[in-house]
């Protein structure tokens, strides 16, 4: 449609949220966007002398124009959503993805069941997900199988049918895994109360529903029926092992949405945490297709208006990373710069950076062009066949570690990846920390006469440009590896000698390439660093053992991996490990932790 053929109709525009759609000459729907304004939004696309790629494909392509007004601008997003969703216009951004998710469904019906499900049903029950694991689904429901008495018959338990007598107890009965509700054994009520924990656990609120199970011990203790009292005690350490196992961060992080996004040439990647009470309980993440050089923004916008309407997410906050203007003014963007939330979007990006190393390759260009095209670029000597990758990580200076990536071919070559302890840094020092890893990975190369990278990417901006380089001096290889650093903020390539970054565009297979290799560099040094501070808290509690030290626990770490597993040892396994007298002193450090649970929780 020409500037001069949209005059025409400009004036019926109204100057209301909504959402427009266009289509082609043949009637197609190409593209379905959202407004505040929808003349002012649709007139922008129609103005003469814009050189906006986006702008100018749809203008051309434009034959007709057709909108809804909507009451908020939040309407009007969750419209857009809808509808690109159901017709999948040539021109948006398209969501791939060709798993059907699992859910767990707990059925609209009296002695509601729950049960596993791929497909959700507007039948009135309540689906909860979706998941990405089936496995990890179906572990969840033996665990709440164990921990709840719930029927698993698919009997029809009306009043009538019940008060007949039309039904008898079956296995699951005598062996206690149901309490009977088909013989009128267990009132609905009470069954309802169980199924409110159910929820209550699936949704990750855990604290309430041990508070009741506490509740219960101590009333069966109290009541000297120890044997019901120890039953309730063995559901308690089931649920408290479980809520251990998906806490990552302070439990005062409470019911939020957590969205990182690593933005390609041709695809985004989109990472989504749900935390309730310091616990992720769910996640995914999505590719998008690009179609019209969305923005960053765009497509995050996008993809979390997606995400929480699948998950069908209630929560007030979520974060990003950079600011972003959502429609529903009640609901918090936070950009985290330091601590707890900090991490969990650190570990956001690590997730989407994994999904994408894990997807094919497909680049516009073919592998051994991108390279050629890297070559080209940055005026390399030769074509990159081998690239090595340096990020450092760490937390307020403790447990510094730096890690090395290396991609042959354009492929990643796991075999040889490299992470590092850094040793000689006090406290937080990224500069001196990349130096030293720099320096200790081309050491060793040269003591192995091994061949060397043709390009080196250091994760970070010009200061660790710099101590990089001195470190290749130091060893004498400063003008013998082509060297360069890409920062993370706007995506800037620094390189020797130049006090100016460099701006590659960001359909660039260049780019593309070296964000990929870093947010791999990134996702590796971040993995080694949450496995060194968590082995690290473990060494210090086996340490509190009276007799057991630093190589003791070492020891013991390497041998069983888990403080669960020594827990569980035997004494024979632990003797023969490190001996009669340490082994007894671990067998007895266990045995009063497990009398003090016991004794505290009987006394609240």
């Amino acid at each position: 449609m020409t500037p001069e053929a949209f005059k025409k109709i400009q004036d019926t525009l109204p100057q209301e949220p909504g959402v427009y759609k266009f289509s082609d000459k043949y009637g197609r729907l190409i593209y379905v966007g959202k407004a505040r304004n929808l003349r002012n939004r649709i007139s922008s696309y129609f103005k003469s002398g814009h050189d906006n790629y986006k702008t100018h494909v749809l203008s051309r392509k434009t034959e007709r124009i057709d909108f809804v007004v909507v009451q908020t601008e939040q309407d009007a997003l969750l419209l857009e959503n809808l509808l690109i969703k159901e017709n999948q216009p040539r021109y948006n951004i398209q969501l791939r993805d060709d798993k059907t998710y699992p859910y767990i469904c707990i059925k609209n019906e009296r002695f509601p069941r729950i049960f596993l499900t791929r497909r959700p049903l507007a039948d009135g029950s309540e689906y909860l997900g979706p998941y990405t694991s089936v496995k990890k689904v179906r572990s969840l429901l033996q665990l709440l199988q164990e921990i709840f008495p719930l029927r698993t018959c698919n009997l029809n338990l009306s009043s009538k049918n019940v008060e007949a007598g039309k039904f008898k107890v079956c296995l699951e009965y005598h062996i206690g895994n149901c309490l009977g509700p088909c013989e009128n054994l267990q009132s609905e009520e009470a069954y309802n109360e169980t199924i409110a924990h159910v929820r209550n656990v699936l949704k990750g609120r855990i604290s309430p529903v041990l508070a009741e199970l506490k509740k219960q011990m101590l009333h069966f203790a109290e009541k000297y029926e120890f044997e019901k009292a120890a039953q309730i005690k063995k559901k308690i350490e089931l649920l408290e092992n479980y809520q251990s196992r998906s806490t990552v961060v302070n439990p005062s992080i409470d019911n939020v949405d957590v969205f990182s996004i690593i933005d390609g040439e041709k695809q985004a990647y989109v990472n989504y945490l749900k935390v309730v009470q310091g616990g992720i309980t769910q996640t995914k993440t999505i590719e998008l297709h690009k179609k019209l050089d969305e923005s960053q923004e765009e497509i995050l916008l996008f993809a979390i208006t997606l995400l929480r309407e699948e998950f069908k997410s209630e929560s007030r906050e979520v974060i990003v990373p950079f600011p972003l203007q959502l429609p529903d003014s009640n609901l918090l963007v936070t950009v985290p710069q330091r601590g707890d939330k900090k991490r969990l979007l650190e570990l956001s990006l690590s997730n989407a950076a994994y999904y994408q190393s894990s997807r094919p390759f497909a680049p516009q260009a073919r592998r051994p062009e991108v390279l050629e095209i890297m070559q080209r670029d940055f005026r390399l000597p030769s074509v990159p066949l081998h690239i090595e990758c340096f990020d450092n990580s760490g937390f307020q200076g403790s447990h510094q570690v730096a890690a090395v990536v290396v991609f042959k071919d354009g492929k990643p070559s796991k075999k040889d990846y490299r992470h590092y302890n850094i040793k000689t840094v006090t406290g937080q020092n990224d500069f001196a920390s990349m130096e030293e890893a720099v320096y200790r990975r081309y050491k060793a190369l040269q003591q192995e006469g091994a061949s060397f990278p043709q390009l080196i990417i250091i994760d970070g901006g010009k200061g660790q440009l710099n101590a990089a380089i001195k470190a290749l001096s130091t060893l004498g290889l400063e003008k013998k590896i082509p060297i360069i650093s890409i920062a993370k903020k706007l995506e800037e390539i620094y390189v020797p000698d130049d006090p100016l970054p460099l701006h590659l565009d960001k359909r660039s297979p260049s780019l593309q390439l070296i964000q990929r290799i870093r947010n791999e560099a990134h996702r590796f040094a971040i993995t080694f660093y949450q496995n060194k501070r968590d082995s690290s808290t473990l060494k210090t509690h086996l340490t509190a053992i009276p007799g057991i030290g630093e190589k003791t626990s070492s020891m013991l770490l390497k041998k069983f991996r888990s403080e669960k597993k020594i827990r569980q040892a035997s004494f024979e396994e632990l003797a023969s490990l490190v001996g009669s007298a340490r082994a007894q002193a671990i067998m007895n450090y266990y045995a009063r932790s497990e009398v003090n649970t016991t004794t505290n929780h009987v006394q609240r």
